[in-house]
């Protein structure tokens, strides 16, 4: 019985820490990213060890389990409902896939051969990803905007960065790694993504209703995988003292990058938006699902994209800091847009 005890107390430790830090006005998922950080710094051998357990192996098969409860969730039903709008549609994947991708390559000239090349690798890798899921449809649901279409974006983003994602980065990889094997990594992504996200996707019907049903839980699952994979990529890094040519100056300009990558992304869509005539909720879905970068598909692609894992921890830089800035300013945007419109806001839910 006490043993029992003991294991729901640690189930429920997730959800109470998570509680205590939204009464502070912090995001625990952020604060536990940090940690991992701090911890591979201060012990790299845990994440590199392979006795008695290798985290490494325990985040690679996580990471097919996460496409697997993602495709049972994945509803055709709610796919169907926001097919009618394809120009919204059009805006938000041209947004999430060409534009991201366009504004950074031409800076690689600036960073070619200078410490920052892997940062900026790491920042065209965040610009390659696709959009969130569970976030941007928060925030379009706080906002009061088009809650089919988000989910039908957000959905088919998660899809298509699967094949589009290794596609891009091949430009670049190709050229800076010599152990960047394309069909190689095509490979990895068949069987470790595409064929757990099928099997999701043709046992819906059976199963999607379990999966819908305990998807908080789910989720938190899929955010101790993304833990795990991002101490084991900075123990790597830490081991190999991958980071002594940065300084916390470095951090802060890369911050500031993050910042008007994100701001002048929401400002072009904003402004597509208005040349297109789009009515309120079609706004609201275009600029929220366009402008944000998935940290789960970013976290667990590295570990299929990027042969040598000693530069995974400063790969996944960028789009660490990306996210907790969307977090926030998409947050404050939602919620004014809520109270403009005369909407209740949920932002416990954010």
């Amino acid at each position: 019985m006490k043993k029992t005890n003991d294991i729901e107390n640690a189930v429920g430790l997730i959800p109470r820490l998570g509680a205590t830090a939204a009464r502070f006005g912090l995001d625990w998922f952020m604060l536990a990213l940090v940690s991992m950080i701090l911890l591979a710094y201060l012990w790299p051998n845990g994440g590199i060890d392979r006795e008695p357990v290798s985290l490494g192996d325990v985040a690679t098969y996580g990471v097919s389990v996460i496409f697997f409860f993602y495709g049972l969730r994945l509803s055709p039903e709610k796919l169907r409902a926001g097919l009618s709008t394809w120009k919204l549609h059009l805006v938000v994947q041209l947004s999430t896939f060409i534009l991201f991708p366009l504004l950074i390559i031409p800076l690689r000239y600036f960073f070619e051969g200078t410490n920052a090349e892997f940062l900026w690798l790491g920042t065209f890798y965040l610009a390659a990803l696709p959009s969130t899921v569970s976030s941007s449809v928060v925030m379009v649901s706080i906002a009061g905007g088009n809650m089919p279409a988000a989910i039908f974006n957000a959905s088919i983003s998660s899809l298509l960065g699967v094949f589009i994602t290794p596609l891009w980065m091949s430009l670049v990889l190709t050229t800076t790694s010599s152990d960047f094997d394309m069909a190689q990594i095509m490979g990895k992504l068949v069987v470790q993504v595409v064929l757990p996200v099928a099997l999701g996707i043709m046992l819906h019907k059976r199963w999607g209703g379990f999966a819908e049903k305990h998807k908080k839980k789910l989720r938190y699952f899929d955010q101790v995988i993304i833990l795990t994979i991002v101490y084991t990529s900075f123990c790597e890094s830490f081991a190999r003292d991958m980071f002594s040519g940065y300084s916390i100056a470095n951090l802060f300009i890369l911050g500031a990058a993050m910042l008007v990558l994100f701001s002048l992304v929401y400002g072009l869509i904003t402004g597509i938006s208005r040349m297109l005539d789009f009515n309120r909720e079609d706004k609201i879905t275009a600029v929220f699902c366009g402008s944000k970068k998935s940290l789960v598909h970013g976290t667990i692609m590295s570990k299929v994209l990027f042969p040598d894992a000693t530069m995974v921890g400063i790969i996944l830089l960028p789009i660490m800091i990306y996210h907790a800035l969307q977090l926030l300013i998409a947050s404050i945007i939602a919620q004014a847009s809520a109270r403009k419109a005369g909407l209740k806001t949920e932002a416990n839910k954010v």
